[in-house]
């Protein structure tokens, strides 16, 4: 399995973007992404000038329904 890196939010809205995912909606802390077709709402945290963990970004990749790999390659 591809090892993952800490990513910046910013990053992460553009590559769900590409997924077909609308937003960012919602503010502060967090902000939402949501696919129109499935419903599936994601949060992503916002915390200025902080990466997103890989932990965290695992949890955003399953919930999105994509591999890594498919997520590497966005």
């Amino acid at each position: 399995m591809p090892k993952l890196a800490p990513e910046k939010p910013q990053t992460i809205i553009n590559k769900l973007r590409r997924l077909g995912f609308e937003g960012p909606f919602g503010g502060g802390k967090h902000v939402f992404m949501r696919h129109p077709e499935t419903n599936v709402k994601i949060p992503v945290p916002i915390h200025k000038g902080r990466d997103i963990p890989v932990g965290t970004l695992r949890a955003i990749i399953r919930q999105a329904g994509v591999s890594v790999e498919e997520w590497q390659s966005l």
